[in-house]
């Protein structure tokens, strides 16, 4: 096996020189607007459509990782292009919760659109270039994409681990955990700047205050962004906890990140608390199934605006299983 080559410094007039050259190639491709290649889509979008073309049956992880996106990201790219017809996903085979991506004819002829507005935009370039110099562009350009690719997979090894759940406050946790309830209970519900605000005080005032007797908190964690929370606040003179902020990204609805969360929940308050309480409301169906899966039960019903919003509010209770039953 040949030794690998010695990575030499670059001078940093030849960093600062190349760094120019980047930035002048991302607005002249069109970059820095909001849409790209002639279309209304945003250039993440554009790339999904091309990428997607080039290998249809796709899934939308490997096209994440393909596209640099995270998880969350790529859910919502991918369901503006479904709702706008320009994708179909397909169910994979042998794998329920994995879709197969497919365009449409309208999502083909996007594509053949896009191709033909990249491949003017750069055959008109390379008119202006020399044959010879050509042929060495796109050779050094290779490499540097090459280099760049290799440079962004050692950072990402030496930087914070893969996706996972963590227990405890992390740096911007807070301001995640609230846009969360925010996007989806103003789309779901209508709620407003009243219920951001008393979810990112109240939240972080608990944050400030772990780790503490009978509190926690659990985090999903992806890229250094947190997609799933919950936090138990527990007060171990009453013996009660509260079960409060459990929120999972629509990204990972049937991943089974939102029941993990609640089993770590129940392990820690049945080692410390008689009853869990927590307060929802009519209408989150899903949620209310999940809670009753883990032995929660309505106990108390009637209107309210806790929330900012007039609801009918509602409060569950469970009991400690009993270990020793009769």
């Amino acid at each position: 096996m040949d030794p690998m080559p010695a990575l030499s410094h670059a001078p940093d007039s030849l960093v600062q020189e190349l760094r120019g050259l980047s930035r002048k190639l991302v607005r002249e491709f069109g970059f820095m607007r909001a849409t790209l290649a002639d279309t209304d889509l945003a250039p993440s979008a554009v790339h999904a459509i091309l990428e997607i073309g080039a290998a249809p049956g796709i899934n939308a992880k490997d096209l994440g990782r393909l596209l640099k996106l995270d998880k969350s990201n790529t859910s919502r790219q991918l369901a503006r292009l479904q709702a706008d017809g320009l994708l179909k996903r397909q169910a994979a085979a042998g794998d329920g919760r994995s879709f197969a991506l497919h365009l449409t004819p309208a999502g083909h002829a996007l594509r053949k659109k896009i191709d033909r507005y990249a491949t003017a935009q750069v055959s008109n370039a390379l008119r202006r270039i020399v044959p010879a110099d050509q042929r060495a562009l796109v050779h050094a350009l290779a490499q540097y994409a090459q280099a760049l690719a290799e440079g962004a997979d050692s950072a990402a090894t030496a930087r914070e681990p893969s996706a996972g759940i963590h227990e405890g406050y992390r740096p911007g946790c807070v301001g995640d955990i609230a846009s969360l309830h925010a996007r989806f209970y103003s789309e779901n519900w209508g709620f407003g700047a009243f219920f951001e605000k008393k979810v990112a005080t109240e939240l972080a005032t608990f944050a400030e205050a772990l780790p503490a007797d009978g509190k926690a908190l659990w985090l999903y964690v992806e890229n250094r962004r947190t997609l799933a929370s919950l936090a138990m606040d527990g007060n171990p003179a009453s013996g009660i906890a509260h079960l409060r902020w459990f929120i999972v990204d629509d990204a990972l609805r049937g991943t089974g990140v939102g029941r993990e969360l609640m089993s770590r929940a129940m392990r820690f308050v049945d080692d410390r608390f008689q009853e869990t309480c927590l307060w929802t409301f009519k209408g989150l169906d899903a949620a209310r199934h999940l809670y009753e899966s883990f032995g929660f039960r309505l106990v108390e019903e009637s209107e309210g605006e806790q929330w900012g919003a007039r609801v009918t509010e509602q409060r569950f209770s469970r009991r400690r299983p009993n270990p020793h039953p009769d």
